[in-house]
């Protein structure tokens, strides 16, 4: 029980997250409509480095305007 106890200092209280709570994906895009993660970006996000997830992160608004104009443009 302490092993483990002990294994839980290591883990960082809390992880960056980009999630409004408004989990949709589009499965035509294959994309969240409420954070703009990929599925595999998704699943893997507690794996990822802090790094890799402020890299996707960076992305993220951009990935919200191609969608929000193709979405504008389909309609």
């Amino acid at each position: 029980m302490r092993a483990r106890l002990a294994a839980l200092d290591n883990w960082p209280m809390s992880i960056w997250t980009p999630c409004i709570k408004v989990c949709f994906v589009d499965p035509d895009a294959e994309i969240c409509v409420g954070c703009f993660r990929t599925l595999p970006e998704l699943a893997q996000w507690t794996r990822f480095s802090d790094a890799e997830r402020q890299a996707i992160g960076a992305e993220l608004p951009e990935r919200k305007k191609q969608y929000q104009e193709k979405k504008a443009g389909s309609s």
